[in-house]
């Protein structure tokens, strides 16, 4: 619901939530989808990272998952949340040594990810989603 109080008009407030959720959920997707097709590269890569197969599994199944739910906006704020984590985790995890200008970049990006997803897993998906739609139908 929009807030009475916001001087941007409901079908624009909506309008720039879609469009923040796509660019957001096309990170995850492009990503989930890349390695999926390049799954014997992806394995390598994992390997040297000291990633098991199972959790490379796991995190090709979340970054598609959590970009579809996030794109669609179905149980958006599950996925938000979801991914949000993640991004966090995997910049404590492997983006640490500072003294490394692209890893300190990366860092920044996955904690600044990390936010816009939190920002939407509290303001849900807006009246452009599969959940508002869902709800409406429900009332």
């Amino acid at each position: 619901m929009a807030d009475s109080r916001s001087p941007v008009a409901p079908g624009a407030r909506d309008l720039a939530i879609l469009i923040g959720r796509l660019l957001l959920a096309w990170i995850f997707l492009h990503e989930g989808v890349s390695l999926a097709l390049n799954f014997s590269g992806a394995v390598e890569m994992a390997a040297q990272f000291g990633l098991s197969v199972p959790l490379l599994v796991a995190t090709i199944a979340l970054q598609i998952g959590a970009g579809l739910s996030i794109a669609g906006g179905l149980l958006t704020r599950f996925g938000a949340a979801a991914l949000g984590l993640f991004c966090v985790a995997t910049a404590t995890l492997y983006h640490t040594n500072f003294s490394d200008q692209n890893e300190l970049l990366h860092f920044e990006k996955d904690l600044a990810i990390a936010g816009g997803m939190f920002v939407l897993a509290a303001a849900g998906a807006g009246a452009l989603s599969i959940d508002h739609w869902l709800r409406s139908r429900g009332q």
